[in-house]
């Protein structure tokens, strides 16, 4: 029968180890979300920043699902696909950046959540920001994540700089 230094050794020996492998899980957990959310970066949200910057109507309308549904709530209006690209003529130069309060990878299914600012380019040369609040829905179709849903609004209240500037910016 061990001693009870011994005892206390083991017990010691036991907790380190319980230490280590919950440490190593965490660490595979968290590579694992950071690769996720590159994934997604790469997939959706760089094309879709760029798309948006060079009015590309195709590449913007290519990042979504066929089924895709897009509500500006503000508007009090949902249009599908077709709708939606029909939405699409840009008109006016803009510069869109997106940073990130919410999200989450469920298997092939992916909820981001965040601020938008678009920076227009006014006639007399001076910019202009508008501030919205995102949610977006996006399933993987074929391996590749595409927008199911897009929703954004003024989220009841005025969005400023601040609340931009509170989310997290894409690596």
């Amino acid at each position: 029968m061990p001693t009870s230094k011994e005892q206390k050794n083991l017990q010691n020996h036991s907790t380190m180890r319980l230490l280590f492998a919950s440490l190593l899980i965490l660490s595979i957990i968290k590579v694992f979300a950071q690769n996720a959310h590159t994934e997604i970066n790469s997939q959706v949200w760089k094309p879709f920043i760029k798309s948006v910057n060079e009015n590309n109507t195709s590449t913007f309308m290519a990042l979504h699902s066929k089924d895709a549904v897009r509500s500006p709530r503000d508007a009090k209006t949902i249009w599908n696909w077709d709708q939606y690209n029909k939405e699409q003529a840009f008109k006016r130069k803009r510069t869109l950046g997106l940073h990130f309060t919410e999200h989450i990878v469920n298997g092939n299914l992916v909820f981001d959540g965040g601020v938008s600012r678009t920076t227009y380019l006014l006639a007399n040369g001076k910019t202009k920001n508008y501030f919205g609040r995102f949610h977006v829905v996006m399933p993987k179709e074929k391996g590749v994540c595409k927008i199911l849903v897009d929703t954004d609004s003024s989220g009841g209240g005025p969005i400023a700089e601040k609340e931009f500037l509170a989310g997290k910016a894409m690596e």
